[in-house]
């Protein structure tokens, strides 16, 4: 079932995007909640000329994602956490401290438009993360996590 999604939704989509969702999905939570509405034909048509009319301010946004990634890649990100013997962690890292760190490096980003693999990392190393600020703006970026330093 295609539904077009009336805001912005955690593992699913972005406002104004047209998803494919498992019909329970839709009729039992979306449709209730008032998260979206059926993609009937006319919805499309009527989608197309509201994004039609949201141009302009839809341009700005995917320049502010732009020029967000491109800082994010210049960064070198890397997170310090308490690790035991070898490379394992104690506790892990998520995409929050992810987001955490990038603020203090001077870029802001939401948590939820973070993905890491596995959703929470349990090891030292080198990985590689998805950042997805809009619908049409998704980059990688690399980072790091390394043992914290003993005072």
């Amino acid at each position: 079932m295609d539904v077009i999604l009336k805001k912005d939704i955690e593992n699913l989509g972005f406002e104004y995007e047209i998803v494919s969702v498992k019909p329970g999905y839709g009729r039992n939570y979306l449709f209730p909640q008032g998260l979206a509405s059926l993609a009937t034909p006319k919805a499309r048509k009527e989608l197309a000329e509201t994004l039609e009319a949201r141009r302009a301010e839809e341009e700005s946004l995917i320049a502010d994602a732009t020029n967000k990634i491109n800082s994010i890649k210049d960064l070198e990100l890397v997170l310090e956490a308490k690790a035991g013997a070898g490379d394992k962690l104690f506790g892990s890292i998520n995409n929050a401290d992810v987001a955490d760190q990038l603020s203090k490096l001077g870029v802001e980003v939401d948590k939820k438009f973070i993905r890491i693999p596995g959703n929470s990392i349990k090891r030292l190393g080198n990985y590689t993360g998805k950042i997805k600020l809009h619908r049409e703006v998704e980059s990688d970026f690399n980072f790091s996590v390394v043992a914290e330093k003993e005072a």
